[in-house]
């Protein structure tokens, strides 16, 4: 909250300006992809807003995310996003090494697998292990 009440947006420009803050909208933003280790939060038409204090640029991304495996394919009409490094056959490296790692089996097991389970490490980990029994 702020001090002395509700404040118009004016008044508000003004006394982020004195304590140095700054804002710019980003026009035009089509697609935001955050990558984590096992997943990719693809925000498509996001709000995406660059918030500047005392130099340090913050970005804010407002929009509601789909959330899909790491390593699949890029959403309908949204441009493709470089994502790690790719094996020929399309899974990312450190899915298909997690696979070789867990199932203990070879490199192109652990592809097929994951082509199989449409790159779904845990899964292609599974049907392997199953295989064996």
């Amino acid at each position: 909250m702020i001090p002395g009440g509700p404040r118009n947006q004016r008044q508000m420009e003004m006394m982020m300006r004195r304590l140095g803050m700054t804002t710019e909208e980003v026009p035009e933003v089509e697609q935001v992809v955050v990558r984590t280790k096992t997943k990719e939060h693809v925000f498509t038409t996001p709000e995406v807003t660059i918030l500047t204090v005392q130099g340090v640029r913050t970005y804010q991304v407002v929009g509601t995310p789909q959330i899909r495996p790491r390593g699949t394919a890029p959403l309908t009409g949204a441009p493709a996003a470089p994502s790690a490094p790719v094996a020929p056959a399309g899974p990312p490296e450190e899915d298909i090494q997690l696979v070789m790692d867990q199932a203990q089996c070879s490199r192109s097991e652990a592809v097929e697998a994951l082509l199989q389970s449409n790159g779904a490490p845990a899964e292609a980990i599974m049907k392997l292990m199953t295989r064996r029994r």
